[in-house]
């Protein structure tokens, strides 16, 4: 299949195992955050690529320790972690999705779940962290608000977010369409548009 997207997925192996890509060259004092976007009808084939790069990563470049983060696994592992599970569930049926983004606020605080993602992501072992899920844990999770708290934390190793919409190093669109954020932000929901800048894209 020969077409925009696999020309920009044939792209992404041979870039983050780049020694200049791991060691932050060439992108001065900022931080080593990337995003991939792309169309949310092209779910499943993003899927497969992360597959096929979790297989090939250790191939190309054995030396080179990565982790896998899957937010909505992440979330899920945290809320039964705490019990919450269960409860939310029954709060979603009753009640509803904006009883259980309320619910869910103090919990699922970016910066909560910041610290969170660094004990999985483990930054003093591994040198590169590829994140999806995006698509699933709406609307509990604002992606924007997690990169934020994630910034003084997660030092030089580069962060990789597969993104299913639209980034344009300025605004986040979720499904290629949100250009109000929907999420979860400290318990209200946001009415700006969901900025942030401080990624590159990683392949354009």
């Amino acid at each position: 299949m020969s077409d925009l997207l696999t020309d920009r997925l044939n792209k992404i192996l041979p870039r983050i195992i780049s020694d200049d890509f791991l060691s932050g060259s060439g992108i001065g004092n900022e931080i080593s955050f990337y995003i991939f976007d792309y169309s949310p009808e092209e779910e499943l084939r993003v899927r497969a690529h992360l597959r096929f790069l979790e297989d090939h990563i250790p191939k190309q470049k054995p030396e080179l320790r990565f982790t896998h983060i899957n937010l909505f696994d992440l979330v899920l592992d945290h809320l039964k972690q705490r019990k919450l599970l269960e409860k939310a569930l029954q709060i979603q049926r009753e009640k509803g999705d904006e009883a259980l983004k309320a619910a869910l606020a103090g919990p699922l605080h970016p910066e909560k779940l910041a610290s969170i993602f660094c004990e999985v992501a483990r930054p003093d072992q591994n040198k590169l962290v590829l994140v999806s899920g995006v698509g699933s844990v709406y609307p509990l999770l604002r992606t924007s608000g997690l990169l934020s708290n994630l910034q003084n934390v997660m030092g030089p190793i580069p962060l990789v977010l597969f993104y299913p919409g639209k980034y344009d190093q300025l605004t986040l669109r979720l499904f290629g369409k949100l250009s109000l954020s929907a999420h979860i932000d400290g318990g209200a929901k946001s009415k700006k548009p969901e900025h942030y800048y401080r990624a590159f894209r990683l392949v354009p």
